[in-house]
Order: C-alpha cells, then sequence, then structure tokens
C-alpha cells in the first residue's frame, strides 16, 4: 500500500494513536498510518468534517462500528478502536500490509483462474461473516480488498452507505466505484447481502480481466449501465463466467448466496489448479551418471563398451583413434580421458565411473589400500615369527656347545700331565 508524508493540515495525534503516514482518502475521510503506544499498528479513518455534523450519519455510522464489532473471521480487517462522540469520528482497524487487489492486478495484468477463484472463495467465506454480524459492505471493489501475506481482507466495511442511497444518482457523491454498485443501490432501494454479491461478481471478473465489467465512462454512463446494461465478461475464464454472470444479476433474488459462493468458488479453484498441474509437461527422466553437452558423444562409446560382446565404433581422425592400413587395430585403451577432454562426470557433478578395457570396474582404492596394509601387517608378523624362532634356537646350542667344550679341555689338560 503506498504511504504518503502527512500534509500541514492533518492531524498528528487522535485518540490514543500517533499519526505517521496517509494511506489514502476516499468519499468518507483519510485513512492514516498509525500506532499505539505498544507499537501496534493501525489503519485509522477520519470521517470527513461535513459528514460529522450530519446527526443522521452519526447515528448509522454508531449503529454499523457497533456491529463491525461483533464480526468474527480472519477475512476482514478486525476493528481496534473507535469514538463516535468526537468533533470528527474516527476508527482504527488492524493494519493489513500487502497490495490492494485494484493496484495487483494494474501492475502484475489479470490473475489465472485458480487464483481469481481462490481469492473469491476467500472473499465469499468472509462476507458470509460480516452478513451473520447484521453488517452490508455496501462498498466492496478490488480498491477495499488487500491481499496480505495470510490471504485477502476485506476493509472499509460497513460505513459506505453514509447518508442515503438516494443520493447516489448525483454526480460527484455516488460512494465508492459506480461501476461495482449494484442496480438496487442505484435506484434507492434497500441493501441487501445480495448487494455484496453483486459487487463480488464485479470485483472477480475485474481480478480476470483487468477491467470492470461495464467498462469505463463517466458515473452518470456506469450507473446507467448497471441498471439497464448486461455486464461484459470477455476475458472471463469459461470456469467463472456462468459463475460470475449469476452473481450480476439484475434482480437480487436470482444472484447465489454467499455461502452458495464460497464452495462453487473453492471447487473451481481446486479444479484449476490440479488443471494447471496436469498441464504442465513431466519433467525429462535423465540417467544420474549420463553427461550432457560434449560429452554425450563419449558416454555413448563407454556405454557400448560396457555391454559384453560388442566392440566400441571405430573413431575417425586423429592419431589416438586412427588406425594404419594392412595392420591390426589395437585394442581400444579407455582411460576415461579422450585427447585432453576431461572424463564424463554425472549429473551430481561427481566423475563417472571409469572402465577398463575389459569392460569391468577397477577395484575401489580405499579396498585396495586396505588389502595392502593387511598383507603388510601379516608380512611382518611372519617376519618376527621367523625371527623369534632363530632366537630360542641359538642360546639352545650354545648350551650344548658348553659341556663339549669342557670335555676337550679336560682331555686336553690331562695329555699335558701325562706328558
Amino acid at each position: 500500500m503506498a504511504m504518503m508524508r502527512l500534509r500541514r493540515e492533518d492531524p498528528r495525534v487522535v485518540g490514543s494513536f500517533r499519526l505517521h503516514r496517509r494511506l489514502g482518502a476516499g468519499g468518507m475521510g483519510v485513512v492514516y498510518l498509525g500506532s499505539d503506544r505498544r507499537g501496534q499498528r493501525v489503519a485509522l479513518k477520519v470521517i470527513r468534517p461535513d459528514l460529522a455534523e450530519d446527526q443522521e450519519f452519526r447515528s448509522r455510522f454508531a449503529r454499523e462500528v457497533s456491529a463491525a464489532r461483533r464480526i468474527r473471521g480472519g477475512c476482514t480487517a478486525r476493528l481496534v478502536a473507535a469514538d463516535l462522540e468526537a468533533d470528527r469520528p474516527w476508527f482504527a482497524t488492524q493494519y493489513v500490509p500487502g497490495p490492494s487487489l485494484h493496484d495487483k492486478v494494474a501492475e502484475a495484468g489479470p490473475l489465472s483462474a485458480a487464483d481469481v477463484a481462490a481469492v473469491g472463495a476467500a472473499l465469499s467465506e468472509g462476507l458470509v461473516a460480516v452478513h451473520e454480524a447484521g453488517v452490508v459492505h455496501r462498498d466492496l471493489k478490488p480498491s477495499n480488498i488487500l491481499l496480505s501475506p495470510k490471504g485477502p481482507r476485506i476493509i472499509d466495511f460497513g460505513i459506505a452507505w453514509a447518508t442515503g442511497a438516494s443520493t447516489l444518482t448525483h454526480v460527484g457523491t455516488a460512494v465508492g466505484s459506480p461501476g461495482f454498485l449494484a442496480p438496487e443501490q442505484v435506484r434507492g432501494a434497500a441493501v441487501t447481502p445480495a448487494t455484496d454479491v453483486f459487487a463480488l461478481g464485479a470485483t472477480l471478473a475485474y481480478a480476470a480481466t483487468q477491467d470492470s465489467p461495464f467498462g469505463q465512462g463517466s458515473s452518470e454512463v456506469m450507473l446507467y449501465r448497471v441498471v439497464h446494461e448486461e455486464p461484459h465478461l470477455h476475458g472471463v475464464p469459461d470456469a467463472l463466467a456462468p459463475l460470475v454472470r449469476a452473481c450480476l444479476a439484475k434482480d437480487p433474488e436470482e444472484r447465489p448466496s454467499t455461502l452458495q459462493l464460497s464452495l462453487r468458488l473453492k471447487e473451481i479453484a481446486a479444479r484449476e489448479a490440479q488443471g494447471m498441474a496436469d498441464a504442465r509437461p513431466p519433467a525429462p527422466r535423465t540417467d544420474p551418471d549420463r553427461p550432457t553437452g560434449r560429452l554425450a558423444e563419449q558416454y555413448a562409446e563407454q556405454r557400448t563398451q560396457r555391454r559384453p560382446g560388442t566392440t566400441p565404433p571405430p573413431r575417425t581422425g586423429g592419431t589416438n583413434g586412427g588406425s594404419r592400413s594392412g595392420s591390426r587395430p589395437a585394442p581400444a585403451r579407455n582411460t576415461g580421458r579422450t585427447g585432453n577432454r576431461p572424463a564424463p562426470r554425472s549429473g551430481t557433478g561427481r566423475p563417472g565411473p571409469r572402465t577398463t578395457g575389459t569392460g569391468r570396474r577397477p577395484a575401489n582404492p580405499r579396498l585396495l589400500r586396505q588389502r595392502l596394509f593387511v598383507f603388510v601387517v601379516v608380512t611382518l608378523l611372519v617376519a618376527l615369527g621367523i625371527a623369534a624362532a632363530q632366537g630360542c634356537q641359538g642360546p639352545s646350542r650354545g648350551l650344548d656347545d658348553g659341556p663339549r667344550g669342557g670335555v676337550h679341555q679336560e682331555q686336553r689338560a690331562q695329555g699335558r700331565l701325562g706328558t
């Protein structure tokens, strides 16, 4: 929602709220962005001075605010505070972040059928709660619908009919956009929940076509079309056109109820969303080990080499793939590289499995290291065993030689004595 700086004539404090920015201005007054002492942000609307002097408006405004307090549901901006006795009556609602439906469509273009149906279903459900509280919005239009992250929210309910429906036929006194007013509002007849249904139908048509179903023109022309001409629904999706046309019936009795709208629009939203999902082309199935681009040819050659009983296609050109005439071509050696090209990579960015000349994958390097380690350990243990055995035999031979050496020495000594 666009924000503007406060003007010199704008108040800075209203009630217990401090005003920060202008959010917009309408037929009833000016809407400000404010905050309370706890920092909670609100949208605060101050009524125009000329309307504040109208006692009939004050009494009607008091009844509508009292009814708005009873509204329960998450599709409306919750009423926070109001002062009906102030010189200029005001009320504050929960601030809803997000653009209005009008701004969204004006900037991004018409919504899809599924999105239109989803927004319409949420708005219909919100209107059920509004009508159960005894309130008729009377000014439902794209600019009064905010698209918050949690879903659409209805704002400015309950005060659109300010000084009576009879004043709507005068130039410049119409409240809201004439292209979204119901025929009974233009004629000055009593408004009912069916009045909001008409406005909802015109709002859905705008969301789907980026235009009012009664075109553009002056207030007199627009109001005449609403009463006497049929709406133009060119561009409205076929799934929504019959329901939108029923909402725009001239006779209020012929329009569907908000509950019927909610249920029907939910069905359309689900069906359209499913249709959009089915219309999407399936994602191509790819081999995770299969490269793409310039390595695809090499991958196909490796796949051919892996198949038993097949021979790789002969290569032409170059010194590696060419064969001399009259000589037997040497068997192809697949090292995972072709010339200066890198080895193929899988779809996950890791090198693809290399193959040997026989088409088998080489042993796992980690397994080879483990086997080498076991071989070295076993060899060391065997060597240590042999050395230990040899050490045990050495001392035994020394003991055997000892006595023998002693006998020889004794014999030599006896020989010397004899002589």
